[in-house]
């Protein structure tokens, strides 16, 4: 079977600044990988190439067996669930949760016309009643909190039954509940069979699921590490990828890092 994700020396270059370069990775249909990175290390960047919405400078890509570029991207698109502040920003306000969900039947945003069948509203039901926010579903996205948002974000990515889902950065902006409670979900979701193949960028190491398999370790939009986190993720290479000394701790499942501060001499 093809791999999911193909990225053969993958570069993106924009206005002269090369935010990717050289990118060469795989991803397998039973993998659960998280991109971890600092800021301006391309990471978002990388989620555009992977849900076709920038196209590489050089290089090939290759998404759910078909090659980027010569593929109708819009056949593409519906195969593959994305989640990002972007497209959080694009949902109207006065919009209802279920309608939020249920409109990525035809990726639309903001329910216009369009018609949708019983399935498809117990669809969009049950995965808000599996992100633990059914309760929600006649409430107004712009009345939710953060953490709200991203669980009905995270429902309307999977509502196509997606074969590959992008979450950028779904942690961003909320509180120390908020995080924990999307950890937690996150980790159900990759730890089941049936779940699709799974991308989460963050900053954080704190922010990895228990049941994610795989790291991507960028800076300056080069690979510095990639494979299984248990091997893959270690201090050295967590400090290289951020440029200083670091501490990093894995207790109950969950990562955590500090800086490592110089001994004091006596």
């Amino acid at each position: 079977m093809a791999p999911v994700v193909e990225l053969a020396d993958v570069s993106v270059v924009r206005n002269g600044n090369r935010l990717l370069s050289g990118v060469s990775w795989t991803v397998e249909e039973d993998e659960r990988w998280v991109v971890i990175g600092p800021n301006g290390a391309g990471k978002t960047t990388l989620l555009q190439v992977l849900s076709t919405h920038v196209h590489p400078s050089e290089g090939l890509v290759g998404v759910l067996g078909e090659v980027v570029g010569t593929v109708d991207v819009f056949e593409l698109r519906p195969r593959i669930g994305l989640t990002s502040a972007a497209l959080a920003d694009r949902i109207p306000r006065d919009e209802r949760v279920s309608d939020v969900v249920v409109s990525a039947s035809y990726a639309v945003l903001g329910r216009w016309r369009e018609r949708y069948d019983d399935l498809d509203h117990d669809r969009s039901h049950r995965l808000l009643g599996e992100l633990g926010v059914r309760h929600l579903r006649d409430r107004t996205f712009g009345t939710l909190s953060e953490g709200e948002r991203k669980r009905v974000q995270i429902a309307r990515a999977l509502m196509t039954d997606p074969e590959l889902l992008l979450l950028d950065e779904p942690a961003a902006g909320l509180d120390l509940g908020g995080r924990e409670d999307l950890v937690s979900t996150l980790s159900v979701l990759a730890m089941d069979e049936a779940a699709p193949t799974t991308v989460l960028v963050s900053h954080h190491v704190e922010e990895i699921p228990p049941g994610f398999t795989h790291v991507l370790l960028l800076r300056r939009g080069e690979v510095v590490a990639a494979g299984p986190v248990e091997f893959t993720l270690t201090e050295t290479v967590l400090a290289q990828t951020f440029g200083m000394p670091l501490r990093l701790d894995h207790v109950d499942g969950r990562y955590s890092a500090r800086r490592r501060l110089a001994a004091h001499r006596r």
